[in-house]
């Protein structure tokens, strides 16, 4: 049975001496894995597109135990982050946590569009690549049904009394009452606050277009650092690196 799927391909390996098996995110079947028969012989036309973060259409053929490439008509290379050595390690990154988050025969669009247009914005370079890698960690989380709570205190509900951030009970606890459970004397900046509720309401086409002050920055690491370990069971070969970028070398 032959089908056609819109996708980005997440992660690629090699098969013997000419194959490829690529993972594929698609806006129709979830996240999928198919076969390019003799995809590394010289003269084969599908070559440049089995490759990370290829987005197309894929022309597949369903067989009995597993999905074959026929063809590829790609929309997008992402071409740009192949020459960034911060580019292609933020996008392998994205593409990996996107790859533990979703399943196959499940409705992933959302995250689909959430990783295309984070590539995007890796390809654009208007944002620092460390708040995009938090922009994105949390709206990809809430998309997979942990979203951080931070309109309000996640205790007691009560609301705009200042905010300190408890990764175990999943978001904000107010200053009044609910923090000294837990003895954390260090408040979050206003700004982080607003930070996280702009991140986590606003529409995707206008998500990845803001800044934040260094502090602000520093404070979302944390937060997310700690919301990711208690939340994410598995260490991403990407983020040792990445979080290597992220170091003063004079440090």
């Amino acid at each position: 049975m032959q089908m056609e799927v819109t996708g980005l391909v997440l992660a690629v390996s090699q098969v013997g001496d000419y194959d490829r098996r690529l993972v594929i995110l698609t806006k129709e079947r979830g996240k999928l894995s198919a076969f390019a028969r003799g995809v590394r012989r010289t003269g084969n036309g599908m070559t440049a597109a089995c490759q990370p973060f290829t987005y197309g259409i894929f022309t597949l053929f369903a067989g009995r135990d597993a999905y074959r490439i026929q063809h590829i008509e790609v929309k997008n290379y992402f071409d740009e982050l192949k020459t960034d050595l911060d580019g292609i390690t933020y996008g392998s990154y994205f593409c990996e946590l996107a790859d533990y988050l979703t399943r196959e025969n499940s409705d992933d669009r959302e995250q689909l569009k959430l990783l295309y247009v984070t590539l995007r914005a890796l390809v654009k370079k208007q944002m620092d690549y460390a708040l995009i890698r938090r922009i994105f960690e949390l709206r990809a989380l809430a998309l997979d049904g942990e979203e951080m709570q931070v309109f309000s205190c996640v205790k007691c509900g009560n609301q705009g009394t200042g905010y300190v951030f408890q990764a175990s009970q999943g978001g904000l606890l107010c200053v009044d009452h609910c923090r000294m459970d837990y003895d954390i004397e260090e408040l979050l900046n206003p700004s982080t606050v607003y930070s996280l509720q702009f991140i986590l309401s606003t529409p995707l086409k206008s998500l990845y277009s803001f800044s934040v002050s260094q502090e602000v920055q520093e404070e979302l690491d944390k937060i997310c650092n700690d919301f990711l370990m208690e939340y994410v069971d598995r260490k991403f070969k990407s983020v040792e690196f990445l979080d290597s970028l992220s170091c003063n070398p004079e440090d």
